[in-house]
């Protein structure tokens, strides 16, 4: 099993920036691949980004503002997010996935296995 603890969200004004992490304690040696969802009020969860070695994938939503990035010796992932808007506004969740990597199921909430408890990014207009 492996844990997660995500930090950095706050609120923000449109066009500023977040720098969200997620620290991964645990058997991290057999992660796969760490990512990023969010989960806006009455909606469904959606993918955001993920990464693997040097490797990344985005959502076509924040592809050009979000950068995801991962230090291995911390084993921490990183979201960098700059110029926000009031559709960013969610509960940012970290994720991480022990299976044999898929780049068809990157965006799959069920080929993840380990889930952080979020932290909410508000973005106001």
């Amino acid at each position: 099993q492996v844990q997660l603890v995500e930090s950095g969200g706050g609120l923000v004004q449109a066009g500023g920036s977040l720098r969200l992490s997620c620290v991964a304690s645990g058997h991290t040696g057999t992660m796969s691949a760490m990512g990023w969802f969010r989960q806006a009020p009455g909606r469904e969860r959606e993918f955001v980004a993920l990464a693997r070695w040097r490797a990344t994938y985005y959502a076509d939503s924040v592809k050009g503002r979000f950068t995801i990035s991962r230090d291995n010796a911390k084993n921490t992932v990183y979201l960098q997010m700059n110029t926000l808007k009031p559709e960013d506004t969610a509960v940012y969740s970290c994720a991480v996935s022990r299976l044999p990597f898929d780049p068809e199921r990157v965006r799959d909430l069920d080929w993840y296995d380990s889930w952080g408890q979020g932290t909410q990014v508000t973005v106001s207009s």
